[in-house]
């Protein structure tokens, strides 16, 4: 299974976590649906490979045998995995390289059967005696916002671990731990999770209604009828799911909810009904499905622990008389991708809340943020309509990475930084130059000496250093070397085995490659690679973040088809901000400037094309689908890339296309985070004297506090004279 960028840093900050003597306890603060089982479970794999006499304990909570769910993911991903279960354990114990899944509440629970008094005592010596026998137990702590008792804490104690990772989507921070975050951000980009959570679309500002339960329900079941259209002209064979949720104390409104599906065609006798509620469950089975013929779900808070149905997407919250607290993890439940990709479609991309509960609403904005918006429809307006461009699309669509461009950068970055070339001899005397080791043996250092003071003993002042050499054995040190590559190749997103050609190819004699660096033996390339770990690891790096010259595109890289400005936007927008002004420059009627998802510079941006003179109308494009416009570049995996401009906007009748980004700091620093901005530049511009357009890239400047505009030349130097003021580019140009 392929990794997404996002899972790839989260289990290379997990390894140099683990490998930090400061730090006890992890924190993995993950999102619902980004993965986490994934993650950890090839984390885990990766690091029994490098440490040796080393095994994990996953425990878990509750009664959803989520141990069992967990043990089959990793069995499924990672083959050849050593997983056991609690009875796995009670009879043949721990061993190296193990993976045991526990539910902590067969260990702790009064009243829990799992394990009789004679049996608890026999865990206990097994824990003993794989301590005994040198094993070290690293403990994984599954949902740990639940349940975690006094207990709970007193079995952790007995695996006399020195490092536990806690993992939830909202977990409770201890500030003396690790904390590795997993952004939301990250997960949309890769497509797990829906773009957005949009509440109460299209309501009007006012509401007359008699029954306000089936006006909910009415607007849900009209969105899941819509989004179940949209999948069948995909031909894609996905029955979004509605899930209504009542109230904890009430079982009033279940009648209500079933009488008015019943008017629908919607009941429990043609299994489309669903009722997951305290002893009634009809229709449950298979529901997670895809395809499943359940259209609705009816049921009261959060279900399970670790139930997944990522065709929901449609969330109806009653309320009878109070409001409720909100729960995040019932909003994780309409947030998966149903085949964890977006489909390009704002409808298909978001999920949706209906509910009159204002507690509940305002729970959602404070947990999702910008993730969580008011919505509606917006409609170009008529005179806008025949506005016409070409937008590029992809021909060859692969998100997977090319290591053998990877191995020419890194050849080409060696070759250009420590001017390298084809003399292997002095090649490696200008290496040792630039601070390489090269050694038959292995390098470490320590100091010795007395000193008077914490200070002097703190700065080393009167210590001398003594550097310990050790003989290559490369059956010993096999994993060090595993470990030393694993940590390279998670530096730049390659998989071990890549990894391990690549530096195979570059620096040793085992392998044949035309840009070959050096010509170590096998002994004197296990001491290259473990000496000079973080050198490699630091200029791989750069070698990937370096910029490479253009790649051009052949004709049948790119498919040209006409582009003309969306009908219909899906408008979402801020309805807590204090202003609500709408934009008369906007080509849609109805386009407020509290319009967001959007970033700083756009605000920005949007807010001054309100206010030029010179400006006659603007459109904000969207940065994802096959309705927007899209110019098609190659990154430097040589991998087809979509770039959606920010702006399409006419300056004295001319049509401009604007790229916002990251501005400039008051020192002039740059604060833009995109590191192919230089390559969108570059194919924007020969996009623009392709079509006979204008256009550029706009960013901040703090210092002078205006907008500036790059129009010939991409710097990231804000003092150059390829940045203009934005406001006299587009006065002077008529």
């Amino acid at each position: 299974m392929k990794l997404m960028n996002f899972q790839l840093k989260a289990i290379k900050d997990l390894i140099e976590s683990m490998e930090d003597n400061s730090i006890r306890e992890i924190i993995l603060k993950s999102p619902t649906g980004s993965g986490k089982t994934i993650m950890l479970t090839h984390f885990m794999n990766e690091y029994v490979k490098e440490h040796a006499k080393t095994l994990f304990v996953w425990l878990t909570p509750g009664k959803g045998e989520l141990e069992v769910q967990s043990k089959a993911k990793m069995d499924k991903y990672i083959h050849n995995s050593q997983t056991k279960l609690l009875a796995d354990v009670m009879t043949c114990g721990f061993e190296e390289n193990d993976a045991c899944f526990i539910n902590w509440e067969k260990l702790t629970k009064k009243g829990n059967n799992a394990l009789k008094d004679s049996e608890r005592t026999n865990f206990l010596e097994w824990i003993d005696k794989a301590i005994d026998n040198g094993l070290t137990f690293k403990i994984i702590i599954d949902e740990s916002h639940q349940n975690f008792t006094e207990k709970a804490d007193a079995i952790i104690q007995l695996f006399k671990t020195d490092k536990i990772i806690r993992c939830s989507a909202t977990p409770k921070v201890d500030k003396k731990a690790k904390l590795i975050e997993i952004e939301e951000e990250d997960v949309i980009a890769e497509g797990l999770i829906k773009k957005l959570l949009i509440i109460n679309e299209n309501f009007p500002q006012t509401i007359q209604t008699d029954n306000q339960t089936w006006y909910l329900l009415d607007r849900a079941f009209a969105k899941q009828r819509e989004i179940k259209s949209i999948f069948l002209s995909k031909e894609t064979d996905i029955n979004p799911l509605i899930i209504v949720q009542l109230p904890n104390n009430s079982d009033n409104l279940c009648s209500s909810v079933e009488d008015y599906f019943a008017t629908q065609g919607i009941n429990v006798e043609n299994e489309t009904l669903a009722i997951w509620l305290s002893g009634r469950h009809e229709n449950i089975d298979n529901i997670s499905d895809n395809n499943a013929k359940q259209v609705v779900v009816i049921m009261k808070q959060a279900v399970a622990t670790g139930w997944d149905c990522p065709r929901a997407q449609i969330l109806v919250k009653l309320r009878e008389n109070m409001d409720e607290t909100f729960e995040i993890q019932t909003i994780g439940r309409i947030r998966r991708m149903p085949e964890a990709k977006h489909y390009n479609n704002d409808v298909l991309d978001c999920c949706y809340l209906y509910t009159f509960d204002q507690k509940f609403t305002e729970g959602v904005k404070a947990a999702l943020n910008k993730g969580a918006l008011d919505g509606k429809d917006i409609f170009l307006k008529n005179e806008y309509r025949s506005i016409k461009l070409v937008k590029e699309q992809r021909t060859m669509i692969t998100d997977l990475r090319d290591p053998r461009k990877a191995l020419a950068s890194i050849a080409s970055y060696y070759k250009q930084t420590f001017n390298l070339a084809g003399n292997k001899a002095e090649n490696k005397t200008r290496l040792e130059t630039a601070g390489f080791v090269f050694s038959d043996s292995i390098n470490t250092q320590t100091q010795s000496g007395s000193v008077a003071t914490l200070s002097a003993l703190k700065n080393n002042n009167e210590l001398n250093t003594i550097t310990i050499k050790e003989t290559v054995n490369t059956h010993k040190l096999g994993r060090d070397r595993h470990h030393c590559i694993g940590i390279i190749g998670r530096e730049i997103g390659v998989d071990y085995s890549y990894m391990q050609s690549i530096v195979g190819k570059l620096f040793g004699d085992k392998f044949t490659y035309s840009n070959k660096l050096l010509s170590l033996s096998t002994r004197e390339l296990y001491a290259f690679i473990i000496n000079n770990v973080d050198l490699l690891r630091r200029s791989f790096r750069e070698a990937m973040a370096t910029q490479l010259s253009q790649s051009v595109l052949s004709p049948n890289m790119v498919s040209e088809k006409e582009f003309f400005l969306p009908r219909v936007c899906k408008f979402t927008y801020d309805s807590a901000n204090k202003v609500q002004t709408e934009s008369i420059k906007n080509v849609y009627q109805g386009y407020l400037l509290s319009a967001e998802k959007r970033s700083a510079s756009e605000k920005k941006f949007e807010k001054f094309c309100e206010k030029c003179s010179a400006v006659d109308w603007i459109y904000k494009n969207g940065d994802k689908g096959e309705e927007y416009l899209s110019i098609v570049y190659l990154d430097n995996g040589n991998h087809q890339k979509l770039f959606y401009p920010d702006y399409i906007v006419s300056v004295n009748g001319e049509m401009w296309i604007i790229e916002t980004k990251g501005g400039f700091d008051k020192a002039g620093n740059s604060e833009d985070i995109d590191i192919f901005s230089p390559k969108k530049f570059e194919v924007l511009k020969e996009y623009l004297a392709k079509h006979g357009l204008k256009g550029g890239f706009v960013r901040f400047d703090k210092s002078s506090e205006e907008l500036c505009i790059c129009t010939d030349n991409y710097s990231d130097d804000i003092h150059s004279d390829n940045w203009k003021l934005l406001d006299e580019v587009f006065i002077i140009i008529k």
